[in-house]
């Protein structure tokens, strides 16, 4: 049973910081490319950054509007995966998933962690 299990949400003010995880199960973790989204209120999931699985050959990538501030890691000998988000703004404010991808384009997602940023 795969399950991936997002934590470390929560309210913070403008300018602060969190640390999500997504923990995974289930899954051969370091073959699996991870993603982060995030769905705020009345708009679509939009990807926030994606991070290689040990056998891809692509590289980090971040959407414009969390470069320089977000930082995607992991730690395939914890099969966990992790947001680094500092400077945080208002418009941040989401359901953040985790999301896994293998090489037979198979997917699974996190149940989401809720981050809400005050200003």
């Amino acid at each position: 049973q795969v399950q991936l299990v997002e934590s470390g949400g929560g309210v913070v003010q403008a300018g602060g910081s969190l640390r999500l995880s997504c923990v995974a199960s289930g899954i051969a973790f370091s073959i699996n490319d991870m993603a982060w989204y995030r769905q705020a209120p009345g708009k679509q999931r939009e990807l926030v950054a994606t991070i290689p699985s040990v056998i891809s050959g692509q590289s980090t990538n971040y959407a414009d509007s969390v470069k320089g501030r977000f930082t995607i890691s992991r730690d395939n000998t914890k099969n966990t995966a992790y947001l680094q988000m500092n400077s945080l703004k208002p418009e941040d404010t989401a359901v953040y998933y985790c999301k896994s991808r293998n090489w037979r384009g198979s997917e699974y997602w996190g149940q989401g962690t809720q981050v809400t940023v005050s200003s």
